[in-house]
């Protein structure tokens, strides 16, 4: 399973959706930034009601509830190797 190296993970402290995200992502052993949605304004602005979500670029790829199925049908959709 291939993902781009330069994916953006967007969490939310306290938020549960969030930790099940991430938990699926390290479980998967998926690269990716974590960016916290109320350290960035333009997050924020973007993302507040949305978290957890995953960008490639600007593109979002995944948001609200997602797991382990969720990333593996998402990587089945990537070009491969990954880019958008």
């Amino acid at each position: 399973m291939l993902f781009p190296m330069d994916l953006v993970f967007v969490t939310r402290e306290g938020c549960g959706l969030c930790e099940k995200a991430e938990r699926a992502l390290w479980t998967l052993g998926i690269p990716y930034v974590r960016r916290e949605v109320d350290q960035d304004p333009e997050l924020f602005r973007l993302y507040t009601l949305r978290v957890p979500v995953l960008l490639l670029g600007d593109r979002v790829l995944l948001e609200g509830l997602f797991d382990e199925r969720s990333l593996l049908e998402l990587a089945q959709r990537l070009p491969r190797g990954g880019e958008a």
